[in-house]
């Protein structure tokens, strides 16, 4: 088993190596593409390469005209099976973080919840890996309040590491009965404002987190980003009166997150490249907005 994740490990950071190459030379076929399109001349520093260019642009079909990237290689068995989490916590978790995965584990569909235990991480992904989970989602505390979160796809990455903030449970909320029942039918989601490179990058680890839900479906989560502070809002509908009257009603949890990570890795592994790292401390730091405008 560990010879074969090695294995497997080595294969895509391979994989990852060739992407500048291929987006090099499909930039090479796009410009002879659009020269022979438009009856122009070959551009002068492509002409050495035409032949053999052109050769392999006769050759290629629809599919391979756009070079593959790292973001297909990791969701590349997305659209033919649902997704699959654990969750879990750091060690020995106060209620109130017992309590929040327990929320979560609605939140998500196809979860299971498991006690941390004595439990390294290395141990819980080889043991995820060997029982095909395709997330990974680890919750933090600090003093009995939840504080971070960590989404990490497998079986190679990327890991996604989130503070959280300002968390309200369903536990915490009096009036719980008008809040309404929790669905665990799978929600329509609504991803706002994720504009920027780094943005569609956080909104595809959170989509993928979730399964296709059915049309008919009343059940609503929404990330919205405002100044890179993402809020998760969880939604059911009826239409009492018809389809023109919605009746909307929160059902809970709600929180914030900010995302300050992202590993081309796997949670265990220290040595994985960074793609992104949060920055708060340098002189444009507040006039940034990493994830949307």
């Amino acid at each position: 088993m560990i010879r074969r994740t090695q294995r497997t490990r080595r294969e895509y950071l391979f994989t990852k190596s060739l992407e500048g190459a291929e987006r090099v030379q499909y930039e090479k076929k796009r410009r002879i593409r659009q020269a022979l399109e438009e009856g122009k001349p070959i551009p002068t520093e492509l002409r050495n390469e035409e032949h053999e260019l052109r050769r392999q642009i006769d050759l290629e079909d629809q599919e391979r005209q756009v070079p593959k990237n790292i973001v297909d290689n990791e969701y590349a068995t997305a659209n033919i099976r649902e997704p699959k989490i654990m969750l879990t916590t750091s060690r020995n978790p106060s209620s109130p973080l017992v309590q929040f995965v327990k929320e979560l584990k609605v939140v998500f569909p196809n979860s299971q919840r498991i006690n941390r235990g004595g439990q390294v991480i290395s141990e819980i992904v080889e043991s995820c890996r060997s029982h095909d989970i395709t997330d990974l989602i680890l919750v933090h505390e600090h003093r009995g309040q939840p504080d971070g979160l960590i989404v990490s796809h497998l079986p190679h990455g990327p890991t996604a590491y989130f503070g959280l903030l300002n968390v309200v449970t369903r536990h915490d909320i009096k009036d719980r009965k008008a809040m309404g029942k929790m669905s665990e039918a799978y929600p329509h989601l609504i991803l706002d404002n994720f504009s920027t490179k780094i943005g569609e990058r956080t909104a595809t680890i959170l989509k993928h987190l979730f399964p296709v839900p059915k049309p008919d479906s009343k059940r609503i989560i929404t990330f919205a980003n405002r100044d890179d502070y993402i809020s998760f809002r969880h939604h059911v509908y009826e239409k009492p009166g018809g389809p023109k009257s919605i009746d909307l009603k929160e059902v809970g949890p709600r929180f914030e997150l900010r995302l300050y990570q992202i590993k081309l890795g796997t949670v265990e592994q220290n040595e994985a490249q960074s793609e992104y790292v949060l920055r708060p401390y340098i002189n444009t730091a507040k006039k940034q907005k990493t994830l949307g405008s």
